[in-house]
């Protein structure tokens, strides 16, 4: 594939779109290691068992140079515009060191104009950190932790796979505690041989360490994952919306609202990084299997970058890590754009949906009207420019999301 230096001309080409400004910019990098795979994660991420071996800091470093030269490939398609947040995910970002972190996020600034207050969000689990990582972490500019803890139990913890204990990520929190103000839990539900009274002991943990942010994933089997290979005991269906419904009054008495659908926040609080996604922003995404979404003028593309992390250095350090373009079709843009934006509670505006796709309203007329009909949607106190889920089409999201399908 021909570099983005070389070809930017086709970006700028006339096309079908007319979009009247560029959304909104984030930047995903992907650190794509971790101590061990979990039996349900189907990420793009890869056990390095000895990251602190000279081995481990020997790759740890050729990537950081191949994130670099990814970085410099992709400076011409997001030229002049401005980074709203950074998102470090993986994999397990915290198995770098705060100076190498320091040094990442030292040659991102040296390249990209980053707004005043961006956000970096940095990914962490508990049995990878030492005492005083986190504050080194926000040292090096890191401003927003999000912890992947799952579960306080270390029953479910051993079945999830995972390398930390209840102690270890009790004391993981204290550490973010006491060097952010804005940290993100992470917790599962719908756990093997989990009931309903051992999630509220979760919950209320989870509730008593006053995070701002709190993400709540139900436990899905993913296909090419051990689970999908050997499925273990599940919560019904029944039984996992109960659990939600739990999940939902617990963080609201603490001070939470549930602003997406997997996402609870105090007011002031809520992901930066995520909130573009679900409102349709662009973002770059670099890194081994990182996904890319770029507004121009006249069209929208996709990138994903080269999988295996190995490949990808060497594609990288040739300027040559996207694997796959693709220009995303005009009839496609109502539902990407729908299948996003109804995540969130509070919906979005009608010109934010022109200002994003450069289509007419006329697109999703019909679709808007049928999930008016069905109940799924409504007009916040007769606002005709607002469309969000009602209560019942926030717990049908997938029916909701379906009625836009070309």
């Amino acid at each position: 594939m021909p570099s983005p230096v070389a070809d930017i001309q086709h970006y700028m080409r006339a096309g079908t779109l007319q979009l009247k400004e560029l959304p909104p910019l984030s930047l995903y990098i992907h650190l794509p290691w971790c101590i061990r795979k979990c039996p349900y994660c189907d990420f793009n991420s890869h056990a390095l068992a000895a990251p602190q071996a000279d081995d481990g800091q020997q790759r740890m470093a050729h990537y950081l140079q191949a994130l670099e030269a990814d970085l410099d490939a992709a400076l011409p398609l997001i030229w002049g515009r401005s980074v709203i947040s950074i998102f470090i995910g993986g994999g397990t970002p915290s198995l770098f060191s705060a100076r190498q972190i320091d040094q990442l996020l030292a040659s991102v600034r040296a390249r990209l104009r980053l707004m005043p207050g961006c956000e970096v969000t940095l990914e962490a689990n508990p049995g990878t950190f030492e005492t005083d990582r986190f504050a080194a972490y926000r040292e090096a500019g890191v401003t927003r932790l999000s912890i992947g803890v799952q579960s306080f139990n270390d029953e479910h913890l051993q079945k999830l796979g995972r390398v930390h204990s209840r102690a270890q990520a009790l004391a993981a929190v204290e550490e973010a505690r006491g060097a952010f103000e804005t940290f993100n839990l992470d917790l599962m539900y719908a756990l093997p041989g989990q009931s309903l009274a051992m999630l509220d002991e979760d919950l209320a943990t989870a509730l008593a360490l006053a995070p701002a942010h709190l993400s709540v994933y139900h436990l899905t089997i993913e296909p090419n994952t051990f689970f999908a290979k050997y499925p273990p005991p599940l919560p019904g269906d029944d039984l996992a919306y109960e659990m939600l419904d739990h999940i939902t009054a617990a963080t609201a008495r603490h001070g939470l609202q549930r602003y997406e659908v997997s996402a609870y926040a105090r007011a002031g609080h809520q992901c930066v990084h995520n909130l573009n996604y679900w409102q349709f922003g662009d973002y770059l995404g670099i890194g081994a299997g990182a996904h890319s979404k770029l507004s121009f003028a006249h069209r929208i593309i996709r990138q994903v970058r080269v999988r295996d992390p190995q490949r990808y250095m060497a594609a990288a350090l040739q300027q040559q890590a996207v694997a796959q373009e693709t220009e995303v079709p005009r009839q496609d843009l109502p539902f990407e754009f729908m299948l996003n934006a109804l995540r969130l509670r509070e919906g979005f505006e009608l010109p934010d949906y022109l200002a994003r796709t450069g289509m007419p309203l006329s697109s999703i007329e019909a679709g808007v009207q049928q999930g008016l009909a069905l109940g799924l949607l409504e007009r916040p106190d007769g606002d005709n420019q607002r469309i969000r889920p009602t209560e019942r089409g926030f717990d049908f999201l997938s029916d909701l999301q379906e009625v836009f399908i070309p």
